[in-house]
C-alpha cells in the first residue's frame, strides 16, 4: 500500500472502524441480486424479483437520510443497532417467506423493513472526517473509502449470486445479513472513533437537504445513478445479444475495476483548485465517456471502453464528498453524505427501468443511449447549479468556524 494510505492508519482505531466498514457495507451489493436470484430460483418469477429489488432500494432511499440524521442527532451507537436489528428481522422474515411461499405481500412488507439498513459507507467517512478534518489527509481517507466502494461491488454480487446457485437459493441474502450485522455491532462497538453527536437543541432542527449546494450534488447524482442503473442492465442484455451472457459480470467487474484504479491514484495526488471546478469536469468526463458505448460492436471493446469510463467515476465521488464537507453544516455531515447515496439509488432505479425499455423496445446497442442522455443530463444539472457549489455554507462545521478559504481549498 503507497504511504500516504498507510499513513492513515497510523491513528489508533483507523484499522478496526475500516474493516468493520468494509464488512457492513457488503450488503449494498449483495442483497438486491441476491434477492433477484432467490426468487428467480424459487418462484420462476422474474418480474416479482425485479419488483422486490426495487422495493428494497426504494424503501432504502427514503430510510436511509432519516436513519443519518439520527445518528448526527443521538450517535452512530444509539441509532445503527436498532435500525439494523429492524432490517435483519424484516430479511429473516423474507427468507422464511420466501422458502415456505408465503403470500407476495409479506414478500413487500419483509423488503421494505430491509430498506431500514443504515448507510455504513457515510458512517464511515464521518468518522474519518472526525479525525482528520482540516488536513490532506482527509482526501486521501475518501479516496481510500471510494476504493473499498469499488471492491464490494466487484465481489458482492459474484459472492451472492455464487452461493444462491451453488449452495441453497437463501445463501446470497443470508450471508449479505450476516455481514451487516456483522460489521454494524463491530463498528459501533468502537467508541473512541464515533463522531461526537449534535443534538437538535444545541444546533437547530431542519434537513441537511435545504442546503442549496447540496441539492445540486443530489439532482446532479439522480441522473449519475441513472447512468450506472442503465450501464448495468444494458450490458448483460449486450452480453446475452452476443452469445455470452455469463461474460456480463466479467465485463462490469472491468468497469468498477477502472473507478478502483482511478480512486487510489487520485488519493495520492493533492490540489490547490477549487473543488467544484474538478467535481463539474468529472462529471463531463462521466458523460463524454458514454459515447464511445453506442459504438460498441463486440464484448471487448465493450470492456475497454467501460474501463475507460470507470476512470471517471471514483474522482468525482471523492471531490463529491469534499463538497458535502464546504456545503453541509458538521452537524449534519452524516445525512448529507447519505443524500447523495439516496440520489444516487434513486437514479439507479430510473436507469434500470428505462434501460430495460429501450432494450425491449429497440435492443441492447440503442440501450446506451439512456446513460449517454443521463449523462448530458447531469451535465447541464452540474453546469446550472454551479453558482451555488461555489458558495459554502456560512455556518459549515455547525457552531466550529470555518478555515481559511486557503486552507479549505488545500484540504479538499
Amino acid at each position: 500500500m503507497p504511504s500516504p494510505y498507510r499513513a492513515l492508519f497510523a491513528a489508533p482505531g483507523t484499522k478496526g472502524f475500516s474493516t468493520a466498514g468494509f464488512l457492513g457495507r457488503m450488503p449494498l451489493s449483495m442483497m438486491g441480486i441476491g434477492v433477484v436470484t432467490m426468487i428467480s430460483q424459487l418462484t420462476g418469477r422474474y418480474g416479482l424479483a425485479g419488483a422486490l429489488s426495487a422495493t428494497i432500494a426504494l424503501a432504502a432511499a427514503v430510510a436511509g437520510p432519516q436513519v443519518s440524521r439520527l445518528v448526527d442527532r443521538y450517535g452512530q451507537r444509539r441509532v445503527l443497532r436498532p435500525a439494523t436489528l429492524v432490517s435483519l428481522t424484516a430479511a429473516a422474515v423474507l427468507l422464511a417467506a420466501a422458502h415456505y411461499e408465503w403470500p407476495d405481500w409479506v414478500l413487500f412488507v419483509a423488503c421494505v423493513g430491509i430498506g431500514c439498513v443504515p448507510s455504513v459507507g457515510a458512517m464511515v467517512r464521518a468518522r474519518w472526517a472526525a479525525l482528520y478534518r482540516g488536513t490532506p489527509q482527509l482526501h486521501t481517507a475518501y479516496s481510500f473509502e471510494s476504493v473499498v466502494d469499488e471492491v464490494c461491488f466487484i465481489f458482492g454480487p459474484i459472492i451472492s449470486i455464487g452461493l444462491s446457485t451453488a449452495w441453497f437459493p437463501e445463501a446470497g441474502p443470508l450471508l449479505a445479513a450476516c455481514f451487516l450485522a456483522t460489521g454494524v455491532f463491530w463498528l459501533t462497538a468502537q467508541r473512541a472513533t464515533e463522531p461526537e453527536p449534535h443534538p437538535r437543541e444545541k444546533h437547530g432542527g431542519g434537513t441537511a437537504l435545504s442546503s442549496p449546494g447540496l441539492q445540486v450534488l443530489v439532482a446532479t447524482f439522480v441522473a449519475t445513478g441513472t447512468i450506472f442503473g442503465a450501464v448495468d442492465v444494458v450490458t448483460v442484455a449486450f452480453a446475452e445479444e452476443e452469445g455470452h451472457k455469463a461474460a456480463a459480470s466479467l465485463v462490469l467487474a472491468v468497469y468498477a475495476a477502472g473507478s478502483c484504479v482511478a480512486g487510489m491514484v487520485f488519493g495520492l495526488l493533492r490540489f490547490a483548485g477549487a473543488p467544484e471546478r474538478r467535481w463539474l469536469l468529472g462529471v463531463c468526463a462521466m458523460a463524454v465517456s458514454m459515447i464511445p458505448l453506442l459504438l460498441v460492436g463486440n464484448l471487448p471493446f465493450l470492456a475497454v471502453a467501460l474501463f475507460v469510463a470507470g476512470l471517471s467515476i471514483a474522482p468525482t465521488m471523492i471531490t463529491t464528498m469534499s463538497l458535502i464537507e464546504e456545503h453541509v453544516p458538521r452537524a449534519q455531515l452524516t445525512e448529507g453524505m447519505t443524500w447523495v447515496s439516496t440520489g444516487l439509488a434513486v437514479g439507479v432505479a430510473l436507469g434500470s427501468s428505462a434501460g430495460g425499455w429501450v432494450i425491449d423496445e429497440a435492443g441492447a446497442r440503442a440501450g446506451y443511449g439512456v446513460p449517454a442522455v443521463a449523462g448530458a443530463v447531469a451535465v447541464a444539472v452540474g453546469f446550472l447549479g454551479y453558482r451555488r457549489l461555489k458558495r459554502p455554507a456560512p455556518r459549515r462545521g455547525g457552531t466550529v468556524g470555518r478555515h481559511s478559504e486557503r486552507e479549505e481549498r488545500h484540504v479538499a
